[in-house]
């Protein structure tokens, strides 16, 4: 195994256990700072694997004003323990695990059905901006007017 390969492995890892952290912190300023310990490893991890720009817009978007927008409502707010006590529903304990599992094997089958071959796709072209546009506006402009649609109702909302 080369660096970069034990170098991804090491920061995939920092990031699964940030994600739990997220989930697993009874305290809202904790989980909001292993959210952003989060979103810099997501960006580490897509420099490493050669999208420069989507690494930086990661940064500058998430960890930049989603997270900050968040502790500033935290403050607002007030961030004491949280009670984990409540009570459940029955169901919801089992919803969560078979949710999980068919996460899982949709994730196994789509790790299984991709060719193992190592480089950059050609699509990608570094993460560069221009190549980036071009496929959204051509290719992906469903993709984009549902999403404005989407700000637009959760703006009204």
């Amino acid at each position: 195994m080369d660096f970069a390969m034990i170098f991804f492995i090491l920061v995939g890892a920092l990031s699964v256990g940030a994600a739990v952290g997220v989930v697993a912190a009874r305290v809202a300023v904790h989980s909001a700072l292993f959210l952003l310990t989060h979103f810099v490893t997501l960006a580490l991890l897509y420099v490493t694997l050669d999208a420069q720009f989507l690494g930086a817009a990661q940064v500058i978007v998430y960890a930049g004003g989603i997270v900050i927008l968040i502790l500033f409502v935290l403050m607002l707010v007030g961030s004491e323990r949280l009670d984990t006590r409540a009570a459940y529903r029955a169901w919801g304990p089992y919803a969560g695990i078979a949710l999980g599992a068919i996460l899982a094997l949709a994730l196994g089958y789509a790790m299984f059905q991709a060719p193992l071959v190592p480089g950059t796709l050609p699509a990608n072209d570094g993460g560069v901006p221009q190549v980036v546009g071009m496929y959204l506006y051509s290719q992906g402009i469903i993709l984009v007017e549902l999403t404005a649609v989407l700000l637009l109702v959760a703006l009204l909302g």
